[in-house]
């Protein structure tokens, strides 16, 4: 017998790169249920289809984590579940076992109270428009045979996971002493157990999974989460020191003093190294990059291109590119060169302690030696969902006016002879995100001035923060943030 199964999402769960809301709000474990329903609908058409399903450590995923399995099994799908894992081990599961499609259950580095779930299909991101059309197909309702039920098993894949991560480091460097902030995200088993693999020394920080984050918020990008791993990694005279967010697809790195190295000097340092075995090779940086990587790119053989900001938009052009490496401001890497090109913040961090290991050099001075532009962080004002992309067009329009040298691909960026500016809508928030760079801190200030004024003439009050003296503020390097 035949039933309909109709439901319908809060439509501010439905993200442009993923799915995500407040658990007991705006999301449920009646969404869960229906995402896996819809989703083994799809791919179990006249065949039985295989999805792999894992959680993070936030207190709320495991019962999601069920409500979706149920979901999936209602559909059809034969499911293998991993349980609590690092998103990158779902990632890496799904591409060994060539799954027909994967979910993770995970809040990433959302506040407490936010859960959601990552989706691929065929090892490829769900996202934007591919959402939509799931919540579309659900609202309309799904017919479901009762008898057709799937199956579900347990897969043990982390022995597989932990040996692949240590194909990243090469034999012959020198060993280090690394300090890793697990920032208690669901990675902590996994990290016990590949440290105890590499040569060196290794002290882990915040290694039990709990989903509270009591010791800071997982996100390397904030500078307050990255504190106790600065004092440690001195404390300790370690070569370095890395940490994850809550599910441990993004990376955040400090040198032997303690300093964070800005994302856009480490993507350029691992495309440096990736392109002296790849010359000649295709390298992508998100929109937020600084001038000086895609330059730093070009100088070291590669070519580098640009695309939109956010780990689903990032996927999707290095699949369509062929480039073997792409770097984001957020902090998420995606190596395939030897990796198959999503992002994994265990095995970037592996990379790094294999590129450092390579040298006699510390990293701060590898960083050193890179060139440097003065850049502002991410300056996120208030714009509401409605008006922020009416505020964008407006923006280009008289950008447009004064035949300033665009880029559209995500949002406008704006390249003037001594620096560049920045504004984009955020995905995942209601705000417009403003970034600027120059060759030096009067160049900065000009570009974040000629937006201000942008803004004015679209009839956006400009935050102050714009048109303040950036000479203290600005970093000589790049800021991250969420997309």
């Amino acid at each position: 017998m035949d039933t309909l199964f109709q439901h319908e999402f809060h439509p501010s769960i439905l993200r442009e790169y993923d799915i995500r809301g407040i658990v007991g709000k705006t999301l449920g474990e009646d969404d869960a249920r229906a995402l896996g329903v819809v989703f083994a609908s799809g791919l179990c058409v006249g065949r039985s289809a295989t999805i792999l399903v894992g959680h993070d450590g936030r207190e709320s995923s495991p019962a999601l984590e069920q409500a979706l399995v149920k979901g999936l099994m209602m559909g059809g799908a034969t499911i293998r579940r991993i349980s609590c894992c690092p998103t990158p081990q779902l990632y890496h599961a799904s591409y060994r076992q060539k799954a027909d499609g994967a979910i993770m259950v995970t809040g990433s580095h959302n506040p407490l109270d936010y859960n959601g779930f990552k989706i691929v299909q065929h090892n490829h991101p769900v996202f934007g428009q591919g959402l939509l059309d799931l919540a579309t197909l659900l609202k309309a309702g799904i017919t479901l045979n009762d008898g057709a039920e799937g199956q579900q098993a347990k897969l043990e894949c982390s022995a597989e996971y932990v040996d692949a991560l240590c194909t990243g480091l090469r034999a012959g460097g020198r060993p280090l002493k690394v300090v890793w902030d697990n920032s208690h995200s669901s990675a902590g088993d996994i990290l016990a157990a590949l440290i105890g693999a590499l040569p060196g020394q290794h002290m882990v920080l915040n290694g039990e999974i709990d989903g509270f984050f009591p010791a800071h918020h997982p996100d390397p990008t904030l500078p307050e989460a990255m504190v106790q791993l600065q004092t440690a990694v001195r404390q300790h005279g370690a070569d370095l020191g890395v940490a994850f967010d809550g599910d441990a697809d993004r990376l955040g790195v400090v040198d032997e003093r303690g300093t964070v190295i800005a994302a856009d000097h480490l993507s350029l340092l691992l495309a440096q190294s990736i392109l002296r075995d790849t010359p000649g090779k295709t390298v992508l940086g998100d929109v937020k990059m600084s001038r000086t990587y895609f330059e730093g790119v070009e100088r070291a053989g590669g070519k580098g291109l640009m695309c939109p900001s956010g780990h689903s938009h990032v996927k999707n052009a290095l699949r369509e590119t062929g480039a073997v490496f792409a770097g984001e401001m957020s902090g998420h890497f995606f190596f395939a060169d030897h990796w198959p090109g999503f992002d994994d913040g265990l095995y970037a961090a592996i990379r790094v302690i294999d590129l450092l290991s390579q040298q006699t050099a510390p990293l701060s001075s590898l960083v050193a030696s890179l060139p440097h532009a003065v850049s502002t962080p991410e300056i996120r004002f208030d714009c509401p969902d409605e008006q922020k992309f009416d505020v964008i067009n407006a923006v280009i329009a008289r950008a447009r006016e004064s035949e300033m040298r665009m880029t559209l691909i995500d949002g406008v960026r704006v390249d003037e002879a001594r620096g560049w500016w920045l504004l984009r809508a955020s995905n995942t928030q209601p705000a417009l995100v403003a970034r600027a760079e120059g060759d030096d801190a009067a160049a900065c200030q000009d570009m974040m001035e000629t937006l201000a004024d942008l803004l004015l003439q679209s009839g956006v009050a400009a935050p102050e923060v714009l048109r303040q003296d950036i000479g203290g503020n600005a970093d000589h390097g790049s800021g991250g943030g969420k997309a």
